[in-house]
């Protein structure tokens, strides 16, 4: 096995997920090349991954948006690049129409998928010459890590490598000048967000604890819920807009991390920092993030989680530390 092609094209949590198959391959098979193929929105995350040789991306949704004459011309540019190598095995651990078309164009023996009941769009199944074994019954991430090994002819019996290296490029905010918790309060739809409520109640406890509270966002409206959210906890700090790096930046920097069903909390347990993640319409044993003493997720998707059921969780995570609460500061600081 010289070199293989892992197609996981969207979206941010899914691929920081999907990032240990890659030491997974390379235990396997010492020496061996691993290809990534991913949208472009997300391809930095994929370079950040040790283990990856090359990042195969094309800007796939942001043509879906535009259908601009340049993004046309850079997804025909991406497809000379995926075909520059042949692949020992192309392996699609996506499994809906825009990765098997990916896998299929790609030049290789075998272009390995899911099983047509298990596929995210049915028709995605005209890619594939082999298929993982049926879906197996445990989350998402580690079913991922199974499908490759089988279809490459291993087993996994190790925790998750996720290998993250993110570059430390000079555009990181100031280190924070006290132990500081990020509250990822925005997601990706409405009926997956905490109530604000619940936000600053939790807050307020954090600082009890000794730790300040700052709020990422990324448009106007999370701008508006978070400065509403810091306005309920003394001190609390609204950061301006970041970039992806710089957030991932900030994540490193930080103490603990509580946000709900959203990338950047997969991120945050990639980058093995405290973490707890809030389910609130969504399914945290099939998509949560779990490690002892470290991640761990809350909420059936069926109900709301309470505050005290957070509270808890971060104990899980980050216990109390000696040396008491500090004093919060009386002001609400907005970037």
């Amino acid at each position: 096995m010289k070199r293989v092609l892992i197609v996981k094209v969207t979206s941010l949590g899914d691929i920081v997920e999907a990032l240990p198959v890659v030491a997974d391959v390379q235990r396997a098979f010492p020496g061996v090349k691993v290809d990534w193929a991913a949208d472009e929105a997300f391809a930095d995350i994929v370079h950040w991954n040790a283990g990856v040789d090359r990042v195969l991306c094309a800007p796939l949704r942001r043509f879906k948006k535009a259908r601009s004459w340049s993004d046309l011309k850079a997804i025909w540019a991406s497809i000379a690049e995926l075909r520059a190598y042949r692949y020992d095995a192309i392996v699609d651990i996506h499994g809906v129409y825009k990765s098997a078309i990916i896998a299929f164009l790609a030049r290789g023996r075998r272009r390995f998928g899911y099983l047509s009941q298990d596929l995210g769009e049915r028709g995605a199944a005209f890619a594939y010459n082999g298929r993982f074994g049926p879906r197996p019954q445990c989350d998402a991430w580690h079913g991922m890590r199974i499908s490759t090994g089988e279809a490459l002819g291993y087993t996994v019996d190790t925790p998750p490598d996720f290998q993250m290296r993110v570059p430390r490029d000079g555009t990181a905010l100031p280190a924070p000048e006290a132990p500081t918790a990020l509250l990822f309060h925005a997601t990706s739809k409405d009926e997956k967000k905490w109530p604000v409520e619940h936000w600053g109640e939790l807050g307020n406890a954090l600082i009890a604890r000794g730790l300040r509270i700052e709020l990422p966002w990324g448009n106007d409206n999370e701008h508006a819920t978070a400065l509403e959210i810091a306005a309920l906890i003394p001190g609390a700090t609204v950061l301006p807009r970041l970039t992806v790096s710089q957030v991932a930046q900030r994540i490193e920097d930080c103490a603990l991390v509580v946000g709900t069903d959203t990338g950047f909390v997969h991120l945050a347990h990639a980058l093995i920092k405290p973490t707890v993640m809030v389910f609130v319409a969504t399914d945290a044993e099939h998509c949560g993030v779990r490690a002892p003493n470290r991640s761990i997720s809350i909420g059936d998707g069926h109900r709301v989680p309470s505050v005290q059921a957070a509270i808890d969780a971060v104990d899980r995570v980050y216990p109390a530390r000696d040396g008491g609460a500090s004093t919060p500061a009386s002001r609400v600081h907005a970037a």
